[in-house]
């Protein structure tokens, strides 16, 4: 029988299964929602940067048909050996095109032809443009154009072109010449065609026009003829000439310049990027992540690469096949071979200035971030059973465990653990701008931070409940209980507060009828509430003690639950904390699937409805995979794998612009209700190629930030998300059996990272 929360509906398409789970719970039912049509996990192409800088800036650039890339600047001609330019002076080279099974330069003297290594030129003529038609080479200069035969350029008629032409173009079976406002077909002899009174006319369309002038480039796309501009592309289909503007998806519109993909894409350049268009898709690469510098001048496609041209080098796009699973086994192997795990936890990397190299950061919620990994691991366990899964998960947990019985104070955990000499950033700083606490253990080999926050313990009640529903096994199912029930324990002995060494409060450990009294209580109840229902809901739950259930009873009735309905306020600007999303998330996590009582049950609902329409339009893909499990409800989860897809394989986090953007607008169906801190709440989400990799507590509308590849960060977020997509059946293993889809070795990995930990272990805790 379906339960009274869940609205079935005969004949939806989508046929919703519901399990019940009760090992890890004491009897309390746990609700799930596994979904009967996952996702498939088809093969996609992930693209892989590599910049090589030039002192000179590119002007042209080219593959042979070896596939050697050439560039050209205004001193010469180049190829690429390795990371260097082998040069040869020739005259400024303004273009570079690859027809005619040759690879062909357009300079400032004329047109030459690569002959080995050498580029001999063929007449003196100013060409302007080169293209292949109907099996024959045509040129252009501004006022003429020309067949290149047999080294020589053999006037094509003795008709003047009517404007100056800048390219010409062969597309569906015409001759068009392009100039900076015009466009015309070159057909049996003469320029333009009539037009409806019979005169004649160079103009190539009857409806429409174009976005701008001038035309600065045109390319021959199936039966479209795309011509840039700086607003934008005119789209020539027939003779009706439509534009592909900002409102249309398009991320820039000052177009430099085009090129043909290798699929059925196409390729834009413009002054601040490149960008890829296929199947209704806009990619968007600029920034340090992608380019040497912002104005993209050439395009060269060879295969799966793309090569892009800039004042300061050229920036090579590898697209290589992926599938969601490879792309996990990558992340796997960055943890470990860019040395992000230490002690059982995982860290973002720094750079160290002094040192010249990355080195682990030790910081303000070490366990909180590592939760991420854990349940990663757990899901990962469940899903396929595999010992090294297990292994990992069973780790951090005992991590998790060690930084309660590290502090000394019973269910007090603490926000990290520093060895003593060992090589790292040891955060100075602690939670909102106060200085950090560190304090001496009982075993002088470690230190540990305290005024600990809701945070730590958000995250600790969220993985080690998902460990005990899916992992433990004989020892540890009394490890993790023990564990929750010590802190739930220490929030009820302190009259729902966090008590540190001093025995008083933490800055951010505070739920007490008291503290929601204040200013700063009412402004943050919501989802203090939450958060403290949810521990004392799940202690109750793995305890099966009844002072648990009087503890959660006695919140109900100072009215928490009431509180709970709007757990996020979002507004002022400057008020608003992005990463207290997942902070109630986590909580829900429990919250709702733990408990039994309808009428309260449907108050959670509720707040969690409000909440997730606030973050909706983010489509961060662990915030989707969480409302879809708790709900049964799943229309975000495509957009949710179109967000994993996008994460790049390098996880430095590079300054990134986006706000100048031509495509800034909410997307269709979705509003925006909050607002940034100390910014506007921006009108669109960006992916992670465009943006940057994220902790689970970023803000996925962000439009600028990083910081020059400077922060490394580690990849559990994006773990945890793809295996519980793959756990609830959201995402489906992949069908594809062929190794180079699945498996990453060592070498594909990008090389880099800190140093591997050197120092003592973590003790065994009983």
């Amino acid at each position: 029988m379906f339960p009274p929360h869940l609205s079935f509906k005969p004949g939806l398409a989508v046929l919703w299964l519901i399990t019940a789970m009760a090992r890890a719970v004491s009897g309390e039912i746990v609700r799930e929602y596994r979904h009967d049509a996952p996702l498939a996990d088809d093969p996609f192409l992930q693209p892989i940067g590599r910049q090589i800088r030039s002192s000179d800036p590119l002007t042209a650039v080219g593959f042979d048909v070896a596939g050697n890339l050439w560039a050209g600047t205004a001193t010469g001609i180049g190829r690429l050996e390795g990371t260097n330019w082998v040069s040869q002076a020739t005259p400024a080279i303004r273009r570079l095109v690859s027809v005619g099974g040759a690879l062909w330069a357009i300079s400032a003297a004329g047109l030459h032809r690569l002959d080995g290594d050498r580029w001999p030129q063929i007449g003196t003529e100013a060409i302007t443009d080169l293209c292949g038609h109907r099996g024959e080479l045509v040129a252009a200069t501004a006022q003429q154009l020309f067949q290149v035969q047999n080294g020589r350029l053999v006037p094509l008629g003795p008709t003047n072109t009517p404007f100056a032409v800048t390219r010409v173009v062969s597309h569906a079976d015409s001759l068009f010449v392009v100039g900076a406002s015009r466009l015309a077909p070159f057909l049996r002899g003469r320029f333009g065609t009539p037009d409806v009174y019979g005169f004649d006319a160079d103009t190539a369309w009857d409806w429409g026009g174009l976005p701008a002038t001038p035309i600065r480039d045109a390319l021959s796309w199936g039966n479209r003829l795309l011509l840039g501009t700086e607003r934008g592309v005119g789209v020539l289909r027939g003779m009706s000439l439509t534009t592909w503007r900002g409102d249309d998806g398009l991320p820039y519109e000052d177009i430099t310049c085009l090129s043909r993909g290798f699929t059925n894409d196409v390729w834009l350049g413009t002054t601040r990027g490149a960008i890829r268009y296929c199947d209704g898709n806009w990619d968007y690469f600029a920034g340090e992540r992608w380019l040497p510098a912002e104005r993209v001048n050439a395009l060269a496609v060879n295969g799966r690469e793309v090569a892009i041209a800039t004042d300061q080098g050229v920036a090579r796009l590898r697209f290589e096949t992926y599938t969601l699973a490879k792309q996990a086994a990558y992340y796997e192997r960055f943890l470990e071979g860019w040395g992000q795990k230490r002690l059982g936890l995982t860290h973002k990397l720094e750079w160290d200035e002094g040192r010249k190299e990355f080195v682990r950061e030790v910081g303000d919620n070490d366990g909180g971030y590592s939760v991420a990994y854990l349940a990663a691991q757990c899901y990962r366990y469940a899903v396929t059973h595999e010992a090294a899964a297990r292994v990992e998960a069973t780790n951090t947990f005992h991590s998790l465990r060690w930084l309660e019985a590290i502090t000394g104070i019973p269910g007090f955990p603490a926000r990290a653990v520093w060895a003593r000499g060992e090589l790292g950033h040891q955060s100075q700083q602690g939670s909102g701008g106060y200085p950090a606490e560190w304090h001496a253990a009982a075993d002088p080999r470690f230190e540990w931070k305290g005024d600990t926050s809701s945070d730590e313990l958000c995250g600790h009640f969220y993985g080690v409940s998902l460990f005990l529903d899916l992992v433990a096994e004989g020892n540890e199912v009394r490890q993790a209980k023990t564990h929750l029930v010590r802190i739930a324990d220490h929030l009820m002995t302190n009259r729902w507060r966090l008590l540190d060494v001093d025995r008083q409060p933490t800055r951010w450990g505070r739920w007490d009828p008291e503290y929601l009294q204040t200013d700063e209580g009412r402004y943050d109840r919501g989802l203090q509430a939450v958060e403290l229902l949810s521990f004392i809901r799940t202690a109750a739950a793995v305890s099966g003690q009844a002072r648990f259930e009087t503890g959660y009873q006695e919140l109900v009735k100072l009215g928490y639950p009431d509180f709970t309905l709007r757990l996020r306020n979002t507004a002022p600007p400057e008020s608003v904390l992005h990463f207290e999303d997942e902070l109630g998330f986590w909580a829900y996590w429990n919250l709702l699937r733990l408990e039994p009582d309808p009428e309260l049950r449907a108050v959670y609902r509720r707040s969690l409805e409000r909440s997730y329409e606030v973050v909706r339009v983010e489509q961060q893909p662990w915030l989707n995979f969480v409302y879809a499990a708790l709900t049964g409800e799943t229309g975000e989860i495509a957009a949710a794998v179109r967000q994993l897809r996008a994460w790049p394989l390098d996880l430095r986090l590079w300054t990134y612009q986006n706000s100048h953007r031509s495509d800034q607008k909410t997307p269709p169906g979705y509003g925006v209700f909050k607002a940034g801190a100390g910014a506007p709440g921006g009108l669109r989400p960006y992916v992670a190629r465009e943006r940057e990799p994220a902790r689970g507590d970023a803000w996925m509308m962000q439009a600028d930030g990083g910081n020059g590849g400077r922060d490394v960060v580690e990849p559990g977020q994006w773990l945890l998300a793809y295996w519980m997509g793959r756990y609830h059946r959201f995402i489906a293993a992949p069908t594809v059996t062929e190794p180079s889809k699945l498996i990453v070795t060592r070498s594909e990995v990008l090389a880099g990272g800190a140093r591997p930990y050197v120092g003592p272990d973590r003790p065994a805790l009983p």
